[in-house]
């Protein structure tokens, strides 16, 4: 998050937006791919086949690991097929990114004018970005329906689920709406909710390392980092806290799979645990990592970079100071 204190002039509400819809672009455009294979390893709930028929056809792709599934994605949809459903995923991560710093830099700065502090608590820093987690979320589910849906259009013939049903992310929004209303456009919302937890967490264990890290080097709790020292913060707080919560996005995904369906999230849950065990809830987690900790690391070092060209050092600042 950027400096705080009375030691500069903060960077404004709409320049704070801009940087995070700049991080949040740049980083999924980088690794869109990654995410794609993540999504469609969290549905895959095993190999099975389906009667379409008189022909027994795979229910999905069937991917042996990471690099299997790129290489069979790519030979059988080009590089397109790896770029499925980005559209959604570059506006929803740029709007999510762009609204959660939003928030969270205006509750952070209401809490400090409510309690006279330059800086707020752990406590306080999980509860601002929580609120900006859920209000964020509130707006932009509908377009995380669509990347997934998106992304599980799997375009090849021998599969099941070969059929493109969904031509465009506009396409997929209407055709939701109108087969599912709104309720449809929130699939996934709860475990979202839940999720939530998973960036508070962050934000807290970031906004600590970056004051003890500069308590470590006796400077002000608020002063710059380099830009490997920003990586490194970003890139721990994410891993740390990551793994715990995990399991949300598998539930999630699976909600809003289209090929899929369940009559509630105690159902997925149920039949998850009892076909695939403790497994089922992790599957993906090796490209979730691969693409997780270059994804916040480069959200957080586009945002820090941004947002510190918009604050001004005092006379007391070395104002030839940079990242």
């Amino acid at each position: 998050m950027p400096p705080s204190g009375s030691s500069t002039t903060r960077a404004s509400s709409g320049q704070h937006l801009i940087a995070g819809i700049s991080g949040g672009v740049i980083s999924t455009l980088a690794l869109h791919p990654i995410d794609l294979v993540k999504i469609r390893f969290q549905v895959n709930e095993g190999f099975s086949t389906v009667q379409a028929g008189t022909v027994v056809v795979p229910k999905r792709p069937h991917y042996t690991g990471v690099f299997d599934a790129f290489k069979k994605i790519y030979c059988q949809e080009g590089v397109k097929g790896l770029y499925r459903g980005v559209s959604p995923n570059v506006v929803g991560a740029g709007l999510t990114w762009g609204l959660y710093f939003l928030i969270y830099d205006l509750l952070k700065t209401r809490l400090q004018q409510y309690t006279c502090r330059d800086h707020i608590s752990a406590l306080e820093h999980v509860l601002a970005a929580s609120e900006a987690g859920v209000l964020t979320l509130v707006l932009i589910n509908p377009i995380w329906v669509v990347r997934t849906r998106l992304c599980l259009q799997y375009n090849v013939p021998h599969v099941q689920a070969g059929t493109r049903f969904y031509t465009s992310m506009t396409d997929c929004l209407v055709k939701v709406y109108r087969t599912e209303g709104v309720r449809g456009l929130y699939t996934g919302f709860i475990p979202g909710a839940v999720g939530v937890s998973n960036g508070a967490l962050q934000f807290m264990v970031y906004e600590e390392l970056k004051k003890k890290f500069n308590l470590r080097r006796q400077q002000p709790i608020d002063a710059k980092l380099s830009t490997h020292e920003y990586l490194g913060l970003a890139a721990l707080s994410k891993i740390s806290t990551a793994v715990s919560t995990y399991p949300y996005q598998v539930v999630r995904a699976r909600l809003q799979d289209q090929h899929q369906s369940y009559i509630s999230i105690s159902d997925l849950i149920r039949k998850t645990w009892k076909m695939e065990g403790i497994r089922g809830f992790y599957k993906g987690l090796a490209p979730y990592l691969l693409h997780v900790t270059p994804n916040i690391c480069i959200v957080f070092i586009v945002y820090e970079k941004m947002t510190q060209q918009y604050t001004e050092p005092s006379d007391s600042e070395d104002k030839d100071e940079n990242l």
